[in-house]
């Protein structure tokens, strides 16, 4: 991949908090990111079988519509007792009023249904840029841990609360935005599952 991405780009998301983080992982690159969002742009229906799939049907669709260069994610906890759910309907277990707080309560209580004693899981993050002359670029990431309960802290969204990485005591939802996703001066691996993706990507398309 030799194609850089600048200029003007969409943000192919509804989401406030994911848009929040995907703007403070694009703003030290100089890149102008309005969202689909803001530009009234339609969410196309999620159809496929995994993120990156996912991720790719909502780029296309922003690309195609706003003619600029796409940029969504697509992201969900995984849950090991759980044969790896909720996955790619983690949001939808939220429902439509996307109560996360309902969603991290039947994950607690379908877990503890399971009869595995295990408590892990991972957080998956895949990116997708998308040209509105159809050339395509992803990028993948992932960060393991345990699921903690109750469910700690106030920062992030979504199942941060919930999750607490390998190496760390704190959950995602006790953890600054720096902390969190912030990539690190000397190289070395970000923390979060889309500060890691977006790591691969910044070093293909931003570099």
């Amino acid at each position: 991949m030799t194609r850089k991405l600048a200029g003007e780009i969409v943000i192919a998301t509804h989401n406030p908090g994911k848009l929040r983080e995907m703007r403070e992982l694009l703003a030290p690159y100089g890149v102008e990111a309005v969202s689909a969002g803001e530009l009234g742009l339609d969410e196309p229906e999620e159809t496929g079988s995994d993120f990156l799939s996912n991720a790719l049907i909502k780029a296309r669709a922003a690309a195609k519509t706003a003619n600029l260069p796409a940029f969504a994610d697509d992201s969900g906890l995984c849950v090991e007792a759980l044969g790896g759910a909720p996955g790619i309907y983690s949001a939808r277990w939220a429902g439509e009023s996307k109560d996360f707080a309902a969603a991290m309560a039947r994950i607690e209580a379908e877990t503890n249904a399971s009869g595995s004693p295990s408590r892990r899981a991972h957080f998956v993050s895949a990116l997708a840029v998308v040209w509105p002359d159809g050339e395509e670029a992803t990028f993948e990431g992932k960060v393991f841990g345990e699921l903690t309960f109750p469910p700690r802290g106030t920062a992030g969204f979504g199942y941060d609360p919930c999750f607490t990485p390998d190496g760390h005591s704190r959950t995602f939802g006790e953890m600054t935005a720096e902390e969190k996703h912030g990539l690190p001066a000397d190289g070395s691996e970000a923390l979060s599952h889309r500060a890691r993706a977006f790591q691969m990507l910044a070093k293909a398309l931003l570099g």
